[in-house]
């Protein structure tokens, strides 16, 4: 039975389960099956690696499932050039068909993989996200949390109301943000809400795509936390905006943000590293970015972790090698590499 098995995807098909795969790392993003399958094959790097691995979502179901999906929370290693380890990946497999054979749903599955070496749990932000980006594709009503976070941004509460929002409830309103006048409501409360909900809220928007009057409105709020030295005000509106699509904004935000007093700030720079580097894909802002970093003093660590996170995606890499060799680098940001290799 187990000799045709040779990847994940192989494994959940014998199964006959329906899948999908989302990266979990840095942004909820989907992996498509043909990409999967190149992963899978050693063919090409992993896009979106963290700390030296793939995190992953495998969400599978039974094609007679009415019940929820399961989900699979896979860390896989990568190697150097940050494609999959496969002797992880068949390790992972072999000890699934060991727990469960290929009945990978149903009861028998219930805790059956709790202490494998390669599954973790995302930390609440991201569950809560993910959960509320399933029941938005599965066409499922959300949590038991949404109705009174709707009711909260369409102003119809109290005010001191929003300490009983939970996490869950902003994450359903934010996958839901094109139901209704949730949008527009959100647009109209975003610069008084307290810390306390448009922190976790901006941590839920980053796997969302906005639309363009939202992005404008993070924009302009950004402005503002520069120019008010507003270092809160500045990330949570940095985080809110990273999901968009508009990549000229976000160009503009990171050349803004680079020149200004908190752009030293280790906060700063880890969220521009973390969020927005398919804008370092240009070698004068990866060279700022990478600048700064290399100029912070009070954390000696910021610039070889930004460093080994940045060179590690397959599309910067080329640009972070090209840094090594360039000659009009700072005397800092020289000595900063030189570390690394001493």
């Amino acid at each position: 039975m187990t000799a045709h098995i040779s990847t994940l995807g192989d494994l959940l098909n014998t199964a006959g389960t329906q899948w999908r795969v989302y990266d979990m790392g840095r942004k909820i993003t989907k992996i498509d099956k043909a990409l999967f399958n190149q992963l899978e094959n050693g063919q090409v790097p992993y896009p979106y690696p963290l700390a030296g691995h793939a995190l992953i979502a495998i969400q599978f179901w039974d094609n007679q499932a009415t019940a929820d999906p399961y989900v699979w929370f896979l860390k896989m290693p990568l190697d150097e050039q940050s494609k999959l380890v496969l002797a992880s990946r068949d390790h992972f497999a072999n000890m699934v068909l060991e727990a469960l054979g290929t009945e990978l749903t149903g009861e028998q599955a219930d805790g059956k993989l709790d202490n494998n070496p390669y599954v973790f749990t995302p930390n609440a932000n991201k569950l809560a996200a993910f959960n509320a980006l399933l029941k938005t594709e599965l066409k499922r009503p959300a949590s038991q949390y949404y109705e009174f976070t709707e009711q909260f941004f369409a102003g119809n509460l109290t005010d001191d109301a929003w300490q009983s929002i939970a996490v869950q409830g902003l994450a359903d309103f934010a996958f839901r943000l094109d139901h209704g006048q949730n949008s527009a409501n959100l647009a109209k409360v975003w610069t008084s809400l307290p810390q306390e909900v448009q922190q976790p809220l901006s941590a839920m928007l980053e796997h969302v795509e906005i639309n363009t009057q939202l992005a404008e409105l993070f924009f302009a709020q950004f402005e503002k936390a520069i120019a008010e030295n507003n270092l809160n005000l500045l990330i949570n509106n940095m985080r809110a905006l990273s999901g968009s699509k508009a990549q000229g904004l976000k160009s503009q935000l990171v050349e803004q943000v680079l020149a200004s007093e908190l752009g030293s700030q280790p906060d700063v720079l880890l969220t521009l590293a973390g969020r927005y580097w398919l804008c370092f894909e240009k070698p004068e802002a990866l060279f700022k970015l990478l600048d700064a970093a290399a100029n912070n003093e009070q954390m000696p660590e910021l610039f070889p972790s930004i460093f080994a996170d940045l060179v590690a995606i397959p599309s910067l890499r080329p640009h972070v090698l090209g840094i090594l060799r360039a000659e009009n680098r700072s005397d800092t940001l020289s000595r900063a590499i030189g570390r690394l290799f001493s």
